[in-house]
């Protein structure tokens, strides 16, 4: 892996860990907020390789753009297990969908502003 790739996996990295609990995010907000809105695919490669990272990263609050957990299959314990880290943190979720998506996504962009 090249050292550029790992530097960005890195700003992934620190960008998920501040997806607050019982909330959630998507691959192409977090690609926006690195001002690369074209490598959402890049996002989900970061998080596909993101198990054994230190300090921990919450994948499981990172879905689709419409809410639907996409990257459940890469989870080590099974596919059901981004499904049940999210219920534990009281996100309801019906055929691979999270519900009320619009209250519970969580915008780098707005949350991060990094103007201030």
């Amino acid at each position: 892996m090249k050292q550029s790739t790992v530097n960005f996996y890195d700003m992934i990295y620190q960008v998920v860990r501040l997806v607050p609990k019982g909330r959630v995010t998507t691959y192409g907000a977090i690609a926006k907020y690195l001002a690369t809105g074209k490598s959402a695919r890049m996002v989900g490669w970061a998080m596909n390789n993101s198990f054994n990272v230190k300090p921990k990263v919450p994948a499981h609050r990172v879905v689709n753009k419409i809410g639907l957990l996409t990257g459940k299959f890469h989870f080590k314990n099974g596919p059901d297990e981004m499904q049940h880290l999210l219920e534990k943190e009281g996100i309801l979720i019906i055929e691979d969908q999270i519900q009320n998506f619009e209250k519970i996504f969580w915008d780098p962009t707005i949350k991060l502003d990094i103007t201030n």
